[in-house]
């Protein structure tokens, strides 16, 4: 996957999990925005207009308002995906996985942090 794009791999034990996760889930955009050119029906230009109007949108929410929801859309596909695959598997070892790789990420995490205390 490019390094340029603001998602990053997890893949989990066995091939049972894996997740592109946005880096900044929640954040605000990123100072360098890319431009995109998107066409939508006159009524859902309206309906969303309408709805950000009437919640006093300001100058560059209709974008965040697109950021967001193709993040939710991405983590929802993504989520779907892993219950599809992981539909057969038994609760109590995906319950296993879920807990060794929390563990990893918790062990690293706490190894970064050390060197930097005094």
């Amino acid at each position: 996957m490019p390094a340029c794009l603001p998602f990053c791999f997890f893949q989990g034990y066995n091939e049972r999990i894996g997740v592109y996760l946005p880096r900044c889930i929640g954040a605000a955009m990123q100072e360098e925005a890319i431009r995109w050119n998107i066409k939508v029906s006159k009524e859902t230009d309206l309906t969303l207009r309408t709805f950000l109007g009437a919640r006093g949108a300001k100058k560059g929410d209709l974008s965040k308002f697109i950021e967001e929801a193709v993040r939710w859309r991405v983590f929802h596909r993504t989520v779907q995906d892993i219950r599809d695959r992981n539909g057969d598997t038994h609760p109590d070892e995906l319950q296993r996985i879920i807990d060794e790789a929390v563990g990893e990420v918790r062990a690293d995490r706490s190894a970064k942090k050390k060197p930097g205390r005094t």
